[in-house]
């Protein structure tokens, strides 16, 4: 079995070695190709889905803070999750083939904070308040968790050739039971926000710590919606024998069923990483570790190769998610009264939201997979003014589809192949497109017209359009009650007596009126 398993890794991969090692990126012209992409790509965004997202309040609801340029052209991000003395850290420094600035190794609970290992000539570390606000660095969103968690977050910088592809963002090791109630803020929110962002998330097992905590099985199902990301690793497989780690591996798999509800089984790579190889390590298993090993490096490897099409699909996901919940607060809003009773109508509409979710599921003709979850949008619904919503938006909504529709699909497209990233083939064939870029000033911005037809850019801004019928709706209202207040109040005032003088005033407006 084992002698399978390394054949075919060896037939996967061309040159394999135990040591990891980057894919340069040789070709320009697929960096030019693919940075293209990525300014398209935050132009479809910025222009086409955000517009949409602000107009009904998504990142309230969805708890997912709007995307910025830097977001998007981020480089891939590498999230590690597991309890304490897994081995984290020591995965990490295994990668860069040394320590980063303030990392620390030990058997108990080493790693007390949330660490960003990035790229940088020179070491050096960036508390998390001043990594929050830095235009340079893709963390502007995590301000909101607050000072306890910022106090817990720093970014660590070292010169390394793994750290020019992608980021490794280091956890918090979890320990067993309540012990981690005091943290200060709220971790499983915090993790939920990384793995949104990040492009792979690792969940790392010790072989003789195969129990799920509480807070581990909050921070896995923090988890949910990216099953796509997320991989398992069995780490210290070594220091059991064949016989143990096949017990173990079952009941591995056995523990994880019981947490994530998914019908696909998870990706579990049985590796051995260690700085320095204890003298107690079997050997029995060797040759399978060490083809485990190479399938997780490769797995690795492809994440710069593959990060233009995860950011697209991510932006696609939004996108979705965005429009069903537009489509949602429109029809919330039609079911409020106008003047009174809003109160009681808003309570009656979140006690019934799975029936008013099938109902716009069913005039829509939208997924039920696409809705959100019924007890957070209950809890984001709560107090919620539906004033500040106006009315279904087709034009946004026009604009977000034809996103979904034209726009993302068409920068799949342009996207390199997988062998121009190594620059070991011929260059990649441009479209038309890119043969009239090809000789662009790369210091200049690109003109892009991806319309192909029009002069007009498909990815021009849209404007929300104001809601004309509301307008003249209180106009007319507010000269009705100004007409029955001055001439019906003030003639019934004058004939009872309780206001002289006001017969010019009222014969003067009736024939105004």
């Amino acid at each position: 079995m084992t002698e399978i398993d390394a054949s075919k890794a060896e037939a996967a991969t061309p040159s394999p070695t135990a040591d990891f090692e980057v894919a340069s990126l040789k070709n320009p012209e697929y960096m030019r190709k693919f940075d293209r992409v990525i300014d398209d790509l935050q132009d479809v965004y910025s222009h086409k889905i955000r517009p949409l997202e602000k107009a009904y309040n998504y990142e309230h609801f969805s708890s997912s803070a709007p995307l910025g340029n830097d977001d998007i052209a981020a480089k891939p991000m590498v999230l590690l999750i597991g309890q304490y003395s897994t081995g984290k850290t020591t995965f990490i420094n295994s990668l860069l083939k040394k320590s980063y600035p303030s990392s620390h190794i030990g058997v108990e609970p080493t790693t007390d904070r949330f660490v960003a290992v990035m790229d940088n000539p020179t070491d050096r570390i960036i508390p998390g308040n001043a990594a929050a606000v830095s235009s340079a660095l893709p963390f502007k969103g995590l301000d909101k968790f607050g000072q306890a968690f910022l106090s817990r977050f720093q970014v660590s910088q070292t010169p390394s050739p793994v750290l020019q592809n992608f980021t490794i963002v280091d956890t918090p090791g979890i320990l067993s039971g309540d012990k981690q109630r005091d943290r200060g803020y709220d971790y499983t929110s915090v993790i939920e926000w990384f793995a949104e962002r990040a492009d792979l998330v690792l969940l790392l097992f010790d072989s003789h710590k195969l129990d799920i905590s509480n807070e581990l099985k909050a921070a896995i199902h923090a988890l949910k919606g990216h099953e796509e990301k997320v991989r398992v690793v069995l780490n210290k497989s070594d220091m059991v024998n064949q016989q143990q780690l096949m017990r173990v591996y079952g009941a591995l798999m056995w523990s994880l069923g019981k947490v994530v509800h998914t019908p696909e089984v998870m990706r579990v790579y049985l590796v051995s990483i260690w700085l320095e190889r204890p003298p107690n390590a079997f050997d029995d298993c060797r040759t399978l570790l060490d083809s485990e090993k190479k399938d997780l490096l490769m797995d690795l490897q492809q994440l710069p190769i593959n990060a233009a099409i995860r950011k697209v699909n991510e932006i696609v996901k939004r996108a979705r998610l965005a429009r069903v919940h537009a489509l949602i607060m429109a029809h919330l809003r039609d079911q409020m009264p106008s003047f009174y009773g809003k109160a009681a109508a808003l309570k009656q509409l979140s006690d019934n939201l799975p029936r008013e979710f099938k109902a716009v599921s069913k005039k829509f003709r939208l997924p039920m997979g696409d809705f959100p979850d019924v007890e957070k949008f209950r809890e984001a619904l709560h107090g919620m003014k539906f004033e500040q919503f106006g009315a279904l938006n087709e034009k946004l909504l026009m604009a977000s589809d034809e996103a979904l529709g034209t726009d993302l699909p068409e920068l799949l497209q342009r996207l390199p192949h997988h062998s121009s990233f190594t620059g070991t083939t011929a260059r990649p064939e441009l479209d038309s497109e890119d043969e009239d870029l090809e000789n662009d000033d790369p210091k200049q911005p690109l003109k892009r017209n991806l319309t192909r037809t029009g002069t007009r850019s498909r990815y021009a801004p849209v404007k929300p359009e104001r809601d004309i019928s509301a307008i003249i709706y209180s106009i007319v209202l507010f000269t009705l009650v100004l007409f029955f207040t001055t001439v019906v109040g003030g003639g019934i005032a004058m004939k009872m007596g309780w206001v002289d003088g006001m017969g010019p005033l009222i014969e003067f407006l009736k024939p105004q009126v």
